[in-house]
């Protein structure tokens, strides 16, 4: 291997928009994310829909059911 040419690989902190806060090993400092293994839907077995910049209702406008019409029967 080449000296001198590997970055430092030492301890990081990540910590997630939901509070959890755990140590792992990096290159970077300090890791921020926006989904952590404490608040992920699979592992919680909760939905959770993770919108950003309404991407959620913006395809359900797109691709969701119209409204039923009101039935005619007379």
């Amino acid at each position: 291997m080449k000296p001198d040419i590997h970055p430092v690989y030492a301890t990081a902190t990540v910590r997630c928009a939901c509070g959890n806060t755990y140590q792992t090993r990096s290159t970077q400092a300090e890791i921020h994310t926006d989904i952590c293994a404490n608040c992920h839907p699979f592992f919680t077995g909760k939905q959770k829909l993770v919108d950003t910049a309404g991407r959620v209702e913006r395809f359900r406008q797109k691709y969701g059911k119209p409204a039923a019409a009101p039935s005619t029967d007379s």
